[in-house]
């Protein structure tokens, strides 16, 4: 049934949409009013809205890639986020593998509720997948529910190894209690994105997230709800990053296809054209 209701929302965004320009505003634009945005006219990431890993740190490890500062550039109005293969390591650091880049607005930004949107195209490449996604620090603690804080992934990039239409899919998941034993997780969907190619084009990816209810969007059509865990009531950062599949920096078969190192060409820059973050009215002071 929820494929069914994807296929539909799409179809119909079909239908409504012509172009990009065409795309729906934001949804019920009236009830909400602009927080936070990004819109990447500088030279350089803006350090006063993201922290590059955590704390800033130059190398981390992040599955099968490394996580590295120098790899978020800013340039034509739009973030890049590269992923390249230093066999000898980067920068005369000998760890050798394939970096990539996270952003986190922790200790920047923080919001409860609201509309929170992404302009973006995705990285072609396999083995890699670029995500769109939000973090508390409530989403550790084990007490059966996502109430006091879930990971949310508006979208991941999931599919550039599936064959033909299918790799012009997203996914959008929800992860409450830590990441052991209890951990709990839910696809809530993977709907197509249609009208532009997201490897090649811009699209929109959205959430509306209330108190009863997360709301996922492609170009302004909804794709999934869910209150999957009881909703989050706790401040969530952004996160915008590209990971490679693999295990302590080693590249190989993950959740998204085939190792990294099986693409015959390097992967593409996850492109981002502007993040945008807008409150409710009500809830504004």
């Amino acid at each position: 049934m929820n494929f069914i209701k994807s296929i539909f929302a799409l179809v119909l965004s079909l239908v409504l949409t012509a172009s990009s320009s065409a795309f729906p505003a934001i949804p019920h634009e009236e009830d909400f009013v602009l927080q936070w945005s990004d819109e990447f006219d500088g030279d350089s990431v803006d350090l006063t809205k993201w922290t590059c890993n955590y704390n800033g740190e130059e190398n981390v490890l992040r599955k099968g890639g490394i996580w590295n500062p120098d790899f978020a550039t800013v340039k034509d109005g739009n973030l890049h986020i590269r992923t390249e293969y230093f066999p000898e390591g980067y920068n005369g650091n000998d760890i050798p593998g394939w970096y990539t880049a996270r952003l986190n607005s922790i200790d920047r930004f923080t919001q409860r509720y609201g509309y929170f949107e992404v302009r973006c195209i995705l990285p072609k490449g396999k083995g890699l997948w670029s995500a769109f996604w939000m973090m508390s620090h409530g989403v550790g603690n084990v007490d059966g529910g996502g109430v006091d804080g879930a990971e949310i992934d508006i979208f991941e990039s999931a599919f550039y190894d599936s064959p033909s239409i299918f790799k012009n899919r997203v996914s959008s998941n929800i992860h409450y209690d830590g990441y052991g034993e209890a951990h709990r997780q839910k696809n809530i969907c993977k709907p197509f994105v249609f009208i532009n190619n997201p490897y090649e084009e811009y699209n929109t990816y959205g959430l509306e997230w209330n108190e009863n209810e997360y709301i996922f969007y492609i170009n302004g059509i909804e794709t999934g709800r869910s209150d999957f865990g009881g909703v989050s009531q706790d401040e969530e950062w952004l996160i915008l990053s590209v990971e490679v599949g693999g295990e302590n920096g080693v590249p190989g078969e993950s959740w998204v296809g085939a190792s990294i190192e099986t693409n015959t060409e390097p992967p593409t820059d996850f492109i981002v054209d502007y993040v945008r973050v807008y409150q409710y009215k009500d809830l504004v002071d």
